[in-house]
């Protein structure tokens, strides 16, 4: 049997480590499931999740150098939105959470895009950014001056 990406196999788990677990699959050849790819929610012991012996429907999503990775969770429905994910800098949302921010947030009126500038508008943009950034290197240009001249009066 071929094993490609994507191939959905039944197997049993051999074993369980901290970082994943070994499946016995058909035509005695072994794969494993990291940890990261066994729920849709985060897993801190694999253990929670699976025990020696249980069967378990598992798709292929790589096979690299002999090795065969496995997944469970991209066989589960995808949870919904603040359901189950796993809290992080962008998501606000998790199992951690009480409530969910985007619930409480207030609803913001479409924004119109913006009526297309003018050739004068742009010239006018570019200009005046041109003479920030000019006054700000001629002020650095003239506090180096001024500090050269200070050290030339006392040293």
């Amino acid at each position: 049997m071929e094993l490609t990406v994507g191939t959905v196999l039944e197997g049993k788990v051999k074993s369980i480590t901290s970082f994943g677990a070994f499946i016995a699959l058909p035509e005695n050849k072994t794969g494993m499931v990291h940890i990261s790819e066994v729920a849709n929610t985060y897993v801190s012991d694999i253990r929670q999740h699976l025990t020696e012996g249980q069967d378990v429907k598992v798709m292929v999503i790589g096979t690299e150098n002999n090795k065969i990775n496995l997944s469970i969770k991209r066989l589960e429905p995808k949870p919904q939105r603040g359901e189950g994910s796993r809290p992080g800098p962008r998501s606000g949302n998790g199992p951690y959470r009480e409530g969910n921010r985007d619930q409480n947030r207030p609803q913001r009126a479409p924004v119109q895009p913006a009526a297309p500038k003018t050739a004068d508008q742009l010239f006018e943009e570019k200009l005046k950014a041109f003479m920030t950034e000019s006054d700000s290197k001629l002020a650095s240009v003239k506090a180096y001056s001024d500090h050269r001249t200070r050290n030339r009066r006392h040293g």
